[in-house]
């Protein structure tokens, strides 16, 4: 399992949301929290970062611990190619 490192804005609260976050290394600028929810434990973050990928980051409230619940990538499935542009009639 490997290390994840969640920057939080600090506001009225402690970790009040995420700004930036590192997994395997690599460091993720967040731009936008799209969404924000809470469960009995937890608190669910949708994010977006720089290169326009989406991930949903959960803070385990009780141990402290931040874990990466989805990821969805921003780059677009090029469009199959037109029949007519494979040979077929």
């Amino acid at each position: 399992m490997s290390e994840m490192r969640v920057e939080c804005y600090a506001g009225y609260r402690a970790d009040q949301r995420p700004i930036r976050f590192t997994l395997r290394g690599r460091t993720f600028e967040i731009i936008e929290v799209e969404d924000q929810w809470y469960s009995p434990d937890a608190i669910y973050f949708r994010v977006r970062t720089e290169d326009g990928d989406y991930f949903v980051l959960r803070h385990d409230a009780p141990q402290d611990v931040w874990i990466l619940n989805a990821f969805r990538s921003a780059r677009e499935r090029q469009p199959l190619p037109e029949s007519s542009e494979i040979g077929l009639t």
